[in-house]
């Protein structure tokens, strides 16, 4: 499924990471006009993406290596992917791939319970899993040089696991958590995990939830577990890919060592589905309800074909026609009109089958009959008539376009090419995807939507707020009975006592990469820019910073600074939304604005060919946003509406929550997305007034990075914003923005209709420039940072309270937030918040060690290194710091400020900033089921129905 339902947080994402600076030569390039790059790059240059070079082999055993060699990146990213997925749950055991995902990542012969954290983190690395229909994949990104350590954990889980009791009731409960998490606590949760598999498919496996119900989960058992594992896991269906920085030959004798000598399954399972579902040729209905629902949803849900059918192409052009962009069909129809808050088009693709369709999230006060109706309008629109030529290419470029992106990296190459092959058997699928999508025709759009978007075939649904009842949208196809699997056999192997454990590889030779070189240039109206030469796809991203953020908001007008980025776009003194949306569309390019608390970020990424003509639109929007009346009624009820979706969320409304609690009346503890209140007083003139004074090309700076050369992106940024000129002066800065320190507080925000609660723990940490910030950043990785921090182990891996914890430290120029959260049952509530108090105290207590402290700097820095590889990833790093006040040239010296703590000063910064008296907690949830043991922790506990929450008020009332 292509979207998210949940409207994203708008605030930037941002990252520090490590660069090498050094000053070249700059020359000014001649470009050509508007016109001229438009006409070239819009119409008479079709978008292509490189192909996937990639080298294949088998061993006798059936293991399948796929290796994609790139020296330019230090790191290498392993990943096996298992022809094993949820549609081979056995029968009543719905979840259980997914819920055996987990378990394989725990224990081997010779790792102890998760080593294998350890064994990534602690050297620089990342890993996880995913489970989808077609199949598992474990996957770890490392520097380069520990290549063959991550071959032999591979080789442990795919020979030698260790499938015990304890692996399996502490899985199955962390599973239990996801569950309420992902599908149970936001009120649309249920939607994609529960009611779109049961009526898209009829007899197909698919048709039960990846994740499964927490009633099939509570009938599985150990030996079903041990029985998977031996029907269906070994190198006879499993495919290794190795993508990144290595040796070729080196390569081939770790996999001859490490796999070859791994027999395939002694008494093997075929996983071919061989069931095919007939074609519906009756329509029903289905209605469903989810507890507070804020906004009704209505769809349509049609069978879809296999990943490999020759009408999968013409189906993704089609529905990005439909439903991609603004310059979509549904966003004039349903958006633009205001009949909708959200319209999403559904397109999923697997092995033997798939649904397309869409949806729509209703403005409360439109009529459901006429929405419904004009979404149906738009689907035989495609049966009876051809799309335009402007549409189809559009749409083609846009598909293009995401796969440049992917491409940007090994890691991105290795997972296209993955998740094609488990779909379709063929390696070479996911460029075999990009020529057809290039080749489709508008009568073979038509052709398709005829055959696949039958009125008869059709099942529309209903979505809104009531007590969940799976009979009110049951498939009245009989629930197919699936795949018993044969016992298990033999006993469970044990981890090896640890004088008898084989121990992991030795790191290997370290590559020598050369790290991208960042070159600065000021243009003659102030405006800084700076730029780097990424990599060599062709693709690239320009971001813009201007003063303001949210921080410079009136509290009364909250939101502001946010709202006229986002609405920036609709409109400028030349152009539409509408041609906006068509232009930037049709070149393949995405555009973002969204405010921080520090500044305002413009971004776009297009392809290099298209980067000027999209640059054209880019800087006409910056610069003369027009923020039309119509357009900004239209956004300005939309957006309030995906707010009482947001405030529906205990998750997202504690994060709201989060910032007038800490930073009470100062800036700082203004919501950065707006409250319905302070949105409902924003006026044209104040939209205006806040462009006037904040986006200002003298205190404006440029980032630009991926597949260009500096030289060419400082000419372009000169052609594009050097004659911008501002009649005020810059604006001045906002004065101390974080405010005095607020007393400490314990607030639960009531929502007795929430399925889980979210917890989180707030105080004040040092800003970037104090001396205190890298220890405690450092301190913060080993409390917070990832799967081997102590939150996530006490929280999830030992007590199996919820799916995930963390901790952070903020990035503000002032005092930024330091953060502790986790979502958990309402009932574990208490349990939870003495944990994550406990884990407080006691790094501000007990002493941290070197050897720690070495481990949690690796982390750090090989974080560092992953970002790298994106032009994204630089553009974070860069205007991160610009939005802070500090020397981007800050960035190259990150590893070694790390490098500098010392465990003394990383405990010292613990015991000053985490201090559980100087922390104050939020909870949302059901306070009936946790508040008597709560306040048994945390005396003085105030509680506040969400009904009455004031998110402008410091006091939350």
């Amino acid at each position: 499924m292509t979207s998210r339902l949940l409207p994203s947080s708008t605030a930037i994402r941002t990252a520090i990471c490590a660069v090498i600076c050094a000053a070249i030569g700059v020359t000014t390039l001649a470009l050509p006009t508007q016109a001229q790059t438009l006409a070239t790059a819009g119409e008479n240059a079709p978008l292509t993406a490189p192909e996937i070079e990639f080298t294949q082999w088998t061993l006798d055993n059936g293991l399948r290596v796929i290796a994609i060699q790139d020296d330019s990146t230090a790191t290498v990213t392993t990943s096996l992917w298992y022809e094993v997925g949820s549609k081979l749950d056995p029968d009543r055991r719905s979840g259980f791939a997914h819920l055996f995902e987990h378990i394989l990542s725990r224990k081997t012969l010779n790792m102890p319970y998760n080593m294998i954290y350890g064994l990534t983190a602690d050297v620089g690395g990342t890993r996880n899993a995913s489970t989808g229909d077609d199949r598992t994949n474990y996957y770890e990104q490392v520097p380069a040089q520990y290549l063959e350590t991550m071959l032999w954990t591979h080789r442990e889980r795919m020979a030698f696991p260790v499938i015990d009791e304890q692996v399996f009731e502490s899985e199955r409960d962390v599973v239990k958590e996801e569950l309420r998490t992902r599908m149970l606590a936001p009120p649309y949760g249920r939607l994609s995990r529960q009611v779109l598999p049961e009526i898209a498919y009829d007899v197909l496996p698919q048709r039960r939830s990846t994740i499964g119900s927490l009633a099939d989960l509570d009938l599985a058992t150990l030996d079903d577990a041990r029985a998977f594992h031996q029907a269906y896991y070994g190198p006879d269906t499993a495919t290794l890919i190795v993508a990144g920085n290595f040796d070729m030959a080196s390569l081939r004798s770790l996999v001859d060592r490490y796999f070859a000598d791994i027999p395939p399954r002694a008494n093997p399972l075929d996983v071919t589905i061989t069931a095919r579902a007939e074609r519906r040729t009756q329509p029903r209905t289905a209605a469903a309800y989810a507890p507070g629902v804020p906004l009704p949803l209505i769809g349509t849900v049609w069978q879809g074909p296999e990943r490999a059918h020759p009408d999968s192409a013409a189906l993704e052009v089609l529905s990005a026609i439909m439903g991609r962009g603004q310059n979509s069909r549904f966003n004039a129809s349903l958006i633009r009109t205001g009949k909708a808050v959200q319209a999403e088009r559904l397109l999923d693709f697997n092995e033997e089958g798939g649904m397309l369709g869409y949806y729509a999230v209703l403005n409360p006060a439109a009529d459901m009959d006429e929405v419904a109706g004009i979404m149906a309008a738009e689907a035989e629109s495609f049966r009876t008539g051809l799309v335009s030529d402007a549409e189809l290419a559009e749409a083609k470029n846009e598909l293009i376009s995401d796969s440049l992106r992917a491409r940007e990296t090994a890691s991105g190459r290795a997972f296209e090419l993955g998740e094609a092959l488990v779909s379709t058997g063929d390696p070479r699928a996911a460029d075999l995807r990009l020529r057809a999508i290039a080749a489709v025709t508008p009568q073979d759009v038509q052709r398709a939507a005829r055959v696949w978007l039958a009125p008869e075939a059709r099942v529309d649904l209903t979505y809104q707020s009531g007590e969940d009842n799976p009979a009110t949208y049951a498939n009245p196809v009989p629930m197919p009975a699936f795949r018993i699997l044969p016992p298990a056999v033999g006993q469970p192997l044990a981890v090896l006592p640890e004088g008898e454990r084989q121990a992991p590889p030795a790191p290997g030779p370290v590559p020598v990469v050369s790290v991208p070189q960042f070159v600065r240039h000021d243009l003659a109206n102030g405006m800084e820019v700076i730029a780097a030469q990424t990599g060599d796809v062709p693709l690239a991203t320009m971001t813009v910073l201007v003063p303001g953020g949210s921080k410079s908001d009136p509290r009364a007008k909250a939101g502001l600074a946010d709202f006229a980025a986002g609405l920036a776009s609709r409109g400028t003194a030349t152009r539409s939304a509408e041609e906006i949306a068509a232009a930037l569309e049709s070149l393949g390019a995405d555009f973002g604005a969204s405010a921080r608390s520090d500044g305002t970020v413009f971004t776009l990424t297009a392809p290099t060919a298209n980067l000027p003509a999209a640059g054209e639109i880019f800087a006409d929007i910056i610069r003369n946003a027009s923020f039309p009346q119509d357009e900004l009624e239209r956004e300005l009820a939309r957006t309030m509406d995906g707010l009482r979706i947001a405030l529906s969320d205990p998750g997202s409304l504690a994060g709201m929550a989060v910032r007038p609690l800490i930073y009470g009346d100062a800036p700082y503890g203004n919501v950065t997305s707006g409250i319905p209140a302070s949105l409902a007083a924003l006026t044209r003139e104040d939209l205006a007034a806040h462009r006037t004074q904040y986006w200002h090309p003298a205190a404006s700076q440029v980032v630009v990075s991926g597949g260009i050369a500096p030289t060419e992106a400082f000419a372009l940024t000169q052609h594009l914003f050097g004659d911008w000129q501002a009649e005020a002066p810059p604006p001045a800065a906002v004065d101390d923005p974080a405010g005095p320190s607020v007393p400490v507080r314990t607030v639960v925000i009531d929502m007795p209709e929430a399925g889980q609660a979210a917890v989180v723990l707030a105080g004040r940490g040092p800003a970037q420039g104090e001396p205190s910030y890298y220890p405690l950043a450092l301190a913060n990785a080993v409390l917070g940072g990832g799967s081997s921090g102590r939150l996530f182990e006490e929280i999830r891996t030992r007590r199996s309270l919820s799916y995930g914890a963390s901790s952070s430290l903020g990035s503000l120029a002032d005092e930024p937030l330091l953060t502790a959260s986790s979502q958990t049952a309402n009932e574990t509530v208490d349990e939870v918040v003495q944990v994550m108090l406990d884990e407080f105290a006691r790094i501000g207590t007990q002493p941290l060690e070197q050897d720690l402290i070495d481990r949690r700097r690796l982390y750090l820095t090989g974080s560092h290194a992953r970002r790298m590889e994106t032009s994204a990833g630089f553009s974070g790093i860069v205007s991160n710091l610009l939005a802070l006040g500090i020397d981007p040239d800050e960035a190259a010296q990150y590893a070694a400020r790390l490098g500098a703590v010392t465990p003394q000063a990383a405990s010292a910064a613990a015991q000053e900033y985490f201090d559980p008296d100087n922390i104050s907690v939020v909870i949302v949830g059901n306070a009936a089921a946790f508040i008597d043991d709560l306040r048994a922790i945390r005396p003085g506990v105030e509680v506040i129905p969400a009904a009455e929450l004031d998110l402008s008020s410091a006091d939350l009332r």
